[in-house]
């Protein structure tokens, strides 16, 4: 019985962790949208192309890596997708979930001087990075992959940004408590995201890694993740793992990151 009723209220907190953030979203929209629009000219102002930076910013980054791996190193891959789209695609991805996360691990010590001393919906502000983030990566996404594998490959890019958009939603919530009451997390955390790529097939191909450190992609849920959008960009080889693995921490931390966060909300203002 005991086990019965846990069972029910993570049911129950799992589904309210993914329900609420967007509820909580629509309803505070206007005030979300001057969030963004703020944050926005924050980043841009004084600027000659103001806003489009934004945009700028990873399609440069993009454009130098094709320019150092496929004019200056001509590095080639065995098989059918050339190494630069594969890369390229990868990183792309990459960029997105890095700024989304480390966003996130400051963004209510960020924006504390918004709710410190006033009436504020602090549950929106880790939709933030979230929400800015994948409205910028969908249009370079899209893009990208239009120039790259072909105008077909549009909607499954804004599919996989939108997937990852989603799944990234309890690690907003839970770094956003980390980061402000566990500041040891704040000095780590550049160490941890490193490593990652690293160990995430984006600079090789899976099939690169020794067999005795395979067991590397089985518990590291970007390489899943990376392995689903490359299979449905550019045609590459994917198992049924790729999918539960991710899926399955994704309902593992969606209830408690956005119960952790509610039960620490009214602590956050003591925090600044």
């Amino acid at each position: 019985m005991a086990l019965f009723n846990f069972l029910k209220r993570y049911i129950i907190a799992t589904y309210t962790g993914l329900y609420s953030p967007f509820k909580a979203a629509y309803k505070h929209r206007y005030l979300l949208f001057l969030l963004i629009k703020r944050d926005i000219n924050t980043r841009t102002s004084g600027t000659f192309l103001g806003d489009a930076w934004l945009l700028f910013q990873p399609a440069l980054q993009i454009l130098g890596f094709w320019f150092l791996l496929d004019v200056v190193l001509k590095i080639k891959f065995p098989g059918r997708v050339a190494f630069v789209d594969y890369f390229l695609i990868g990183m792309l991805s990459w960029f997105f979930i890095s700024d989304v996360l480390s966003r996130s691990l400051n963004v209510l010590t960020e924006f504390g001087g918004l709710y410190q001393r006033t009436v504020f919906p602090i549950v929106i502000l880790p939709l933030l990075p979230l929400f800015l983030s994948a409205t910028l990566y969908t249009v370079v996404m899209a893009i990208t992959a239009a120039i790259l594998e072909g105008v077909s490959t549009v909607p499954i890019a804004i599919i996989s940004i939108l997937s990852l958009t989603i799944w990234l939603l309890p690690f907003c919530y839970l770094l956003s408590i980390l980061g402000l009451f566990l500041k040891d997390v704040g000095q780590i955390f550049p160490f941890i995201i490193s490593i990652t790529l690293y160990l995430t097939p984006i600079l090789y191909m899976p099939s690169q890694i020794p067999e005795q450190m395979q067991w590397i992609l089985v518990v590291n849920p970007v390489a899943d993740l990376m392995a689903l959008i490359h299979a449905g960009l550019q045609d590459l080889p994917w198992h049924d793992g790729n999918l539960w693995r991710p899926l399955g921490l994704w309902l593992f931390l969606l209830g408690p990151a956005w119960v952790l966060f509610r039960r620490a909300e009214s602590h956050i203002r003591e925090m600044l």
